[in-house]
C-alpha cells in the first residue's frame, strides 16, 4: 500500500478493517511532516477510540530488587556496567510490597508491577513473588505484572499459578540492533522467555526504548515484532540517558514531535493491544504529553525504577483536562466513550 495515494485517516480505516502494517508504511509515519502531524495523531486516535474509547488505564511500578545485576545492558542504571549512583538493595520486604500495593489500589491502578533487576529470579525470590502474589490480590483489586528477568518454562508456570496475571520482558530494540545495547543475554534469550509466558498463558507485556542511537528501521521493525508475537500490552520508554551510563549521551535528537510519531506508529502496527507510554515522557514529549494519548492508552503513574516521575495528581489533571476516563477494564462502550 503506498502512503502516496492515502490519506493518514484512509490508512487508519485499512488497519481497522484488518490490514497489517508494513515497513515501508511505518517508516513512511516516522518520516511524516510537522504539516502532517495532527493529521496523523487524528488517525491513531481513530484507531485508539475503536478499541479502547476515551479510556486510560494506570500503571504503577514497584522496584523490588535496585541495581545488583550481572547484565550489562547499556541504557540501564542497574546494569554492572553502571557508574549511576542508585540505590541497591535485595528484595524488598513484604511490608514494603504491600505499601506500594495499597497506594496503587488508592489511585486507582489498574496494574502492580513487581520488577526486580537480574539476569533471572533465584529461587528465593520466585518463592517471595508466589508469597505476597496471592495476599496483594485478595487484600486489593489489582492485577500483578511480573518483571523478573529471563524465565525458564517452569518459572512461567509457577508465576501463573500463583496468580500473576502477566510478566513484562522488553525486546527494546530490534533483533538486529540488539548486540549494540547488550552482550551478556541475546535477543534470542528474550523471545524464548517470552514464548515461555505465552506458553504458561500468561499476558506478554513487551515494549522497548527508542533513543538508543538505532535507525528508524529498527523502531519500526520492533513494532512489527511487537505485532507478530502477539504481546498483549506495549510499553513505549524514550531513553533516559543517565549519567553513568554507557547510553549517556544519547536521546538528544528524539523531539517531542517526533515521539508523537513513534506513538502513532506503535498504535498504527498494533491496533488492539494496549500502548503504554512509559518511561522518559516528561523528557521527551514534555509540553504535549498529552497529544501522546491520543495514540496510546496507558501511563505508568508516579516514579520509575530508578528515575522520578511526574506526580500523580499532575497525571490526574492531565487526564481530566482531555476529557479522557480512568478505567480497570478493557470492556469499552465506544459508542458513550
Amino acid at each position: 500500500m503506498s502512503i502516496s495515494t492515502l490519506s493518514w485517516s484512509a490508512l487508519a480505516d485499512e488497519i481497522l478493517r484488518g490490514h497489517q502494517l508494513t515497513l515501508e508504511e511505518g517508516l513512511s509515519i516516522l518520516h511524516s511532516s510537522d504539516d502532517e502531524l495532527l493529521d496523523v495523531m487524528s488517525a491513531a486516535f481513530k484507531i485508539r477510540r475503536q478499541h479502547f474509547g476515551k479510556t486510560v488505564q494506570l500503571y504503577q511500578l514497584m522496584n523490588a530488587k535496585s541495581g545488583l545485576c550481572p547484565e550489562d545492558c547499556g541504557y540501564c542504571s542497574q546494569s554492572k556496567v553502571s557508574d549511576a549512583e542508585i540505590p541497591k538493595y535485595n528484595f524488598l520486604s513484604r511490608d514494603k510490597l504491600m505499601e506500594g500495593a495499597r497506594i496503587a489500589a488508592e489511585r486507582d491502578v489498574k496494574t502492580y508491577c513487581i520488577v526486580i533487576s537480574a539476569r533471572g529470579p533465584n529461587e528465593r525470590e520466585m518463592k517471595a513473588v508466589e508469597t505476597i502474589v496471592p495476599e496483594i490480590k485478595e487484600k486489593y483489586d489489582l492485577k500483578i505484572c511480573a518483571c523478573l528477568g529471563l524465565l525458564s518454562s517452569e518459572q512461567a508456570d509457577r508465576l501463573k499459578a500463583c496468580g500473576v496475571d502477566r510478566v513484562n520482558h522488553n525486546v527494546n530494540t530490534s533483533a538486529e540492533y540488539y548486540e549494540k545495547i547488550c552482550s551478556t543475554h541475546s535477543y534470542a534469550d528474550r523471545i524464548n522467555t517470552l514464548n515461555a509466558v505465552k506458553d504458561a498463558g500468561l499476558e506478554m507485556c513487551s515494549g522497548g526504548i527508542v533513543g538508543m542511537g538505532e535507525a528508524d528501521e529498527d523502531v519500526v521493525k520492533m513494532a512489527l515484532e511487537l505485532r507478530d508475537l502477539g504481546v498483549h500490552s506495549i510499553p513505549v520508554n524514550f531513553l533516559n540517558p543517565i549519567d553513568g551510563t554507557p547510553l549517556q549521551g544519547l536521546g538528544k535528537d528524539l523531539s517531542p514531535r517526533q515521539c508523537l510519531r513513534i506513538l502513532a506508529l506503535y498504535r498504527f502496527a498494533n491496533p488492539n493491544s494496549e500502548l503504554r507510554i512509559a518511561g522518559g515522557r516528561e523528557i521527551h514529549l514534555r509540553s504535549l504529553q498529552p497529544m501522546g494519548l491520543y495514540a496510546a492508552n496507558s501511563i505508568f503513574l508516579g516514579d520509575y525504577l530508578t528515575t522520578p516521575g511526574q506526580t500523580a495528581e499532575d497525571d490526574y489533571k492531565m487526564l481530566e483536562d482531555l476529557g479522557f476516563t480512568v478505567t480497570k477494564t478493557e470492556e469499552v462502550s465506544v459508542g458513550s466513550a
